[in-house]
């Protein structure tokens, strides 16, 4: 399956903290010729380009950069997210590891255009190697002259620190992230103030994904029309998506949107391994939604999915197959949930925790019909109350999977595990 190579183009062929390397392959094109643009010109280009946030929350970013241009007050900080504590999603990791440069060059075409100076990339602690190599290319871009004073003779200044993150999941919402940069505990601000107006040490602040950042010279060298055609009239360029789980060909496959899940799955991944067949997918990340083969032809387009009840976020795909049990896979995700909530909100707090407490009566055999309303009420209440996105989108697989799975979830109440996964009074039930 061809398509044009966008983000992966340089993958493999050129040393990622090389900025030599990264020059002769085409980079810094795009900040060049932002240099010599209006300012309002270049964030005309990445609207065009119909590119969303590619960290999750799909927000426009032209119109996000618009709005941010707008503020007059400053300083203005540059921010990345690049915490990644998603399960199952493994992108940034790659263009960070692979082409650093890119993520580079779009934060200082962003900083060239507000006015910023100061940016941080926030990457996860985990990544202490990717880490090193972003670090490297900070260093030889000041050298080179892409950072630091007077970029390329143009007269603006742009320095670029990374920022290692504890491993804290909830610091991949923007308002925790930033609160995390300032020293202090990773926890979610109120909302409003928004990051646009009031981020980094109460100062207005860009914050995007590593993904989106690293669309941003691309779409400035070649237009906005040009990103958008490879895409739908909805979701414009490629996306990095993250395949895993029971499928012959895991890994990170640059496609173009509208794709279809099957394509990527059956297609692009190799399919079902092993003789078995597919059970559901959970698509997103943990914090997505669960869904069996009948979505299958779903296009991989914000506006399609949306229109089917599912949501893209990270890009991440897990497929499962037909010998898992959903209740016992749902588990452990909620278990990762209770886990890494922040503790700030009753919903998320004590929500995470009442879920896994009924899921362990279920796996167990010793769970009732009125244990499987109550998961309905919690993830509900949690929907609608949860303090931030976190809470408001860890009962999703609960809800997706009570959707298409209810009969599994009744079985386990008469002490049956159709898949034979679950230990009912210590044995194996089918």
């Amino acid at each position: 399956m061809e398509t044009t190579k966008i983000l992966s183009a340089r993958f493999g062929k050129i040393r990622p903290d090389s900025v030599e390397e990264y020059v002769a392959a085409g980079g810094y094109e795009g900040l060049k010729k932002a240099i010599g643009m209006q300012h309002l010109d270049v964030i005309e280009e990445i609207k065009k380009a119909n590119l969303f946030g590619r960290g999750g929350a799909a927000y426009p970013t032209g119109i996000k950069w618009e709005q941010a241009y707008a503020i007059k007050k400053g300083p203005k900080y540059m921010v990345c997210n690049a915490d990644e504590g998603e399960p199952g999603t493994f992108k940034d990791k790659h263009i960070m590891a692979e082409d650093p440069f890119q993520l580079i060059e779009g934060m200082t075409i962003g900083a060239y255009l507000m006015g910023a100076t100061e940016g941080f990339i926030y990457i996860r602690g985990e990544y202490m190697g990717i880490q090193r190599i972003v670090r490297s290319a900070i260093e030889n871009a000041k050298k080179a002259g892409y950072l630091g004073k007077n970029i390329l003779g143009a007269g603006f200044d742009f320095d670029l620190k990374v920022v290692s993150g504890a491993g804290a999941y909830v610091c991949g919402e923007n308002t925790a992230l930033v609160e995390s940069i300032e020293g202090k505990p990773g926890r979610p601000r109120q909302k409003p103030p928004y990051i646009k107006n009031c981020g980094l040490y109460q100062m207005p602040t860009i914050l995007n994904n590593v993904e989106t950042y690293s669309c941003i010279p691309w779409i400035v060298k070649d237009g906005g029309e040009a990103f958008s055609a490879l895409g739908t009239d909805f979701s414009g360029g490629t996306k990095l998506m993250c395949l895993s789980g029971n499928v012959a060909k895991r890994g990170v496959y640059e496609i173009p949107f509208g794709t279809t899940l099957r394509e990527l799955i059956y297609t692009i991944g190799g399919g079902i391994p092993n003789g078995k067949k597919l059970k559901f997918v959970h698509l997103g990340g943990s914090s997505g939604a669960c869904f069996p083969e009948s979505l299958l032809d779903t296009k991989i387009c914000y506006n399609d999915l949306k229109k089917n009840g599912l949501s893209l976020g990270s890009g991440a795909v897990l497929v499962v197959d037909d010998s898992s049990c959903p209740v016992d896979y749902l588990k452990a995700v909620m278990e990762f949930f209770e886990e890494e909530s922040c503790g700030k909100c009753t919903p998320c707090r004590e929500g995470n925790q009442r879920m896994v407490e009924i899921l362990e009566k279920l796996t167990e055999g010793k769970g009732t019909m009125e244990d499987i309303k109550k998961l309905k009420s919690l993830a509900q209440t949690m929907k609608t109350t949860s303090f931030c996105g976190l809470g408001q989108s860890a009962p999703v697989p609960v809800i997706t999977l009570i959707k298409y799975f209810e009969a599994e979830f009744i079985a386990h109440t008469e002490g049956k595990c159709p898949a034979g996964k679950c230990k009912m009074n210590g044995k194996g039930v089918k």
